[in-house]
């Protein structure tokens, strides 16, 4: 069954290179990132990797656990790490899953669930399909699925800025337009009438369609908005 916005993250226990987890144990009550890659010593998720860690801080500033996953045992996770390191400065410094039943990436809809054996022998282009990155709510749900192709690195500074909107729209009554980043204004829900909005955005908005209301992000002004 494919995984859907909204559904529950499926729960799972894996040996990762910081110990077994069980992964909503793992994340308690923050957000999480969960990143897959289709094997090790790869020259695209090299760059990933390293480039994750450096980010780390921006993303416990904002109460988000990262954790990787790649179709290999965790003992060669560790020795990745260190090329991570030479290669880009940063080695992993966030836990690491070795998927080697190919448990995961089938529970995630990554490999088909037909698939039979085990990581041994496949290449990274039997798992080209494990490029996924998953963020996960306090309540377990799935807020956002990317998927990417083996040749086209990610972009984890957009994943920042989603995590930015969904969790500003989490508390409030509003959605972030097209390239919105933080600190950008944002548009009123349709859901909240102008008597409403009057109480919820004392800052005021402007109204370019009776649907389309321009607001001020609301925890970024004096007088800051009601949350939903």
């Amino acid at each position: 069954m494919a995984i859907r916005l909204g559904d529950e993250a499926p729960n799972f226990t894996a040996q990762t290179t910081e110990g077994e987890i069980n992964f909503h144990e793992w994340l308690g009550d923050d957000w999480g990132v969960l990143f897959s890659h289709p094997k090790d010593y790869t020259p695209v998720c090299t760059t990933e990797l390293g480039y994750m860690a450096r980010l780390k801080p921006e993303f416990e500033k904002r109460n988000v656990k990262i954790i990787g996953l790649s179709v290999d045992p965790v003992e060669n996770h560790r020795g990745w790490s260190e090329d991570i390191r030479e290669a880009t400065g940063n080695a992993p410094n966030y836990p690491m899953i070795g998927d080697t039943d190919l448990k995961i990436s089938k529970l995630y809809n990554m490999l088909p669930a037909t698939i039979e054996g085990t990581s041994e022998g496949r290449t990274a282009m039997d798992n080209m399909t494990v490029r996924n990155v998953f963020v996960i709510g306090p309540d377990k749900k799935i807020k956002l699925i990317i998927v990417y192709p083996m040749s086209t690195g990610r972009n984890f500074d957009e994943v920042l800025r989603v995590i930015d909107s969904l969790q500003l729209t989490a508390n409030y009554s509003v959605a972030t337009p097209v390239n919105w980043k933080d600190g950008d204004d944002c548009i009123i829900v349709p859901a909240v009438s102008n008597e409403e909005a009057i109480e919820k955005f004392p800052a005021g908005w402007k109204e370019v369609k009776p649907y389309l209301r321009i607001t001020p992000q609301p925890n970024k002004v004096k007088g800051e908005s009601r949350s939903a």
